[in-house]
């Protein structure tokens, strides 16, 4: 077997839990356009932190090309 990229993985799961709505922030909020720590979200919040995923992940894996090696 050869070296596997963790890269990819890494950076995935993390901005993942980052980005979840209501767990840190969540854009926008019930009553206010951010709440930090509210543990609650909505369909629309859902949509904006997708959407944020995949922007922050296209630029740090294709654009930035964060690569973790092992053998």
């Amino acid at each position: 077997m050869g070296a596997h990229d963790w890269g990819p993985v890494v950076v995935s799961v993390v901005l993942f839990i980052l980005l979840s709505p209501g767990l840190l922030f969540q854009i926008p909020a019930r009553t206010r356009v951010i709440e930090f720590g509210s543990m609650s979200t909505s369909g629309i919040a859902i949509l904006v932190h997708a959407i944020l995923y995949f922007c922050i992940i296209t630029i740090l894996l294709i654009a930035v090309g964060i690569h973790i090696h092992s053998d």
